[in-house]
């Protein structure tokens, strides 16, 4: 089961309309003008085509597979008590002084341009179930950060 927010289920549910109702249709015309211009064995549009069909058809299951599992987060039932799913962490790595905000988000709905983290990234994993004033470590590839939480808000309604 994976829980995101409203929002992320939403954006998922719109790609998957497009690449069933717009990209796949369009892939399969490019298929069909391919196939008429005669050999297939040496026909470069045939091949990318037929290549694109099996990239967006595998997209589509791994789409389906996600939407059928997913389970969407009721905010009304979220605190910000404690660090969790869809909340906005302000923290401070202590060795350089610097404060971060990350929101703990879904592995499909992180985007760290947004700042949204996974929660299954090595912070998120560190952050989850702890309170303000908090310090963990979190072993990261550049070595282990200490991080102290400042404040826990919800990031949704």
């Amino acid at each position: 089961m994976e829980y995101m927010s409203q929002e992320g289920y939403d954006k998922l549910v719109a790609e998957l309309h497009q690449l069933e109702s717009v990209e796949l249709p369009q892939v399969r015309e490019a298929i069909a003008e391919a196939r008429d211009k005669g050999d297939l064995s040496e026909n470069f549009e045939y091949h990318a085509a037929k290549r694109e069909q099996s990239r967006l058809l595998g997209r589509i299951s791994f789409m389906q597979k996600v939407l059928a599992h997913a389970r969407v987060v009721d905010t009304k039932r979220l605190s910000a008590d404690t660090v969790q799913l869809l909340c906005k962490v302000e923290m401070t790595n202590l060795a350089t002084d610097r404060r971060m905000t990350y929101t703990i988000a879904s592995p499909h709905e992180a985007n760290i341009r947004e700042g949204k983290i996974s929660i299954k990234s090595p912070i998120a994993q560190a952050l989850l179930n702890r309170k303000v004033g908090d310090v963990v470590e979190v072993r990261v590839p550049a070595g282990m950060m200490k991080l102290r939480i400042e404040n826990i808000e919800l990031s949704v309604g």
